[in-house]
């Protein structure tokens, strides 16, 4: 054997007893979670705090009062209006992994009794990018909001807007403003949740002009990404840049809310906003 030549590892058996995709790594302090902690504590690390993603149907369903969501427009699906290349075909697999038609899930629901439309946004389908589809979902369920005379609520997690779709999906950063405006004409309520990460056209558009903004600790939140700023302006960002708790002391964010907090402060709002149950 040469001098630089290594004998080769032996290969690790895998155990049988060790199912995949049951632990994952926090990636604020990396302790080994369970997932089934996780899932008990809303995808929130038990260690640190750390706030994990969270999909659209886990959000409402720790929000809304049992058996009171009611979903809204969820049949609508996105077309290729500009033929890019093999985007139909993305989409299809992400409906089938994923078990939604595109990145928001709309509907109707009470939280402590108090109704709201509401829709969420999930980031595990095309990174939670707005598209056609979802900047539709969105406009009609602040028009449900306003025919329906209660407040609106928008949970945002998004990598901005969706480039398959080019001009499309820029345009729903108007017509969704269009449709708060008008809800707001109506003297109702929006509340703004945003979460990790909410960027790009919608921080831009809807995510940022509630009437309260909230948005969970440490969540980053801006419209370019934080090395694209550093390249444009020449200049060293301050600590914590783009964080909820930057937004927070700069006056764009009202409150940070724990993930565990939050069906009980949109209760309260909801119930002091549109005179509710209290």
């Amino acid at each position: 054997m040469g001098i630089f030549d290594k004998p080769r590892l032996r290969p690790v058996e895998k155990r049988d007893d060790m199912p995949e995709g049951m632990w994952s790594k926090c990636p604020s302090c990396d302790a080994m979670l369970h997932q089934l902690d996780l899932i008990q504590n809303l995808n929130v690390c038990p260690s640190c705090s750390h706030h994990l993603l969270l999909g659209s149907r886990e959000r409402i369903a720790s929000l809304a009062d049992p058996g009171s969501f009611r979903e809204l427009d969820a049949d609508l699906v996105s077309a290729n209006p500009l033929g890019f290349a093999k985007y139909p075909e993305k989409i299809e697999q992400l409906r089938a992994t994923t078990d939604l038609n595109d990145a928001v899930l709309t509907g109707m629901l009470t939280i402590d009794g108090n109704p709201a439309v509401i829709a969420v946004m999930d980031f595990k389908f095309f990174a939670g990018s707005m598209g056609s589809v979802v900047g539709e979902k969105i406009t009609r369920a602040i028009e449900k909001a306003t025919a329906e005379k209660c407040g609106v609520i928008i949970i945002s997690a998004s990598s901005g807007a969706r480039m398959q779709e080019g001009m499309l999906s820029l345009m729903q950063m108007a017509k969704t403003c269009g449709a708060l405006a008008l809800h707001s004409e109506a003297k109702l309520p929006y509340i703004s949740v945003m979460t990790h990460p909410t960027t790009g056209g919608v921080t831009a558009s809807f995510a940022t002009i509630g009437d309260v903004n909230l948005a969970e600790p440490k969540c980053m939140i801006g419209f370019a990404g934080p090395r694209v700023v550093k390249e444009t302006t020449h200049q060293n960002l301050p600590p914590g840049f783009q964080t909820a708790e930057f937004m927070l002391d700069h006056g764009l964010v009202d409150a940070i809310v724990s993930r565990k907090d939050l069906r009980t402060k949109l209760g309260k709002l909801l119930a002091f906003m549109q005179g509710g149950v209290q």
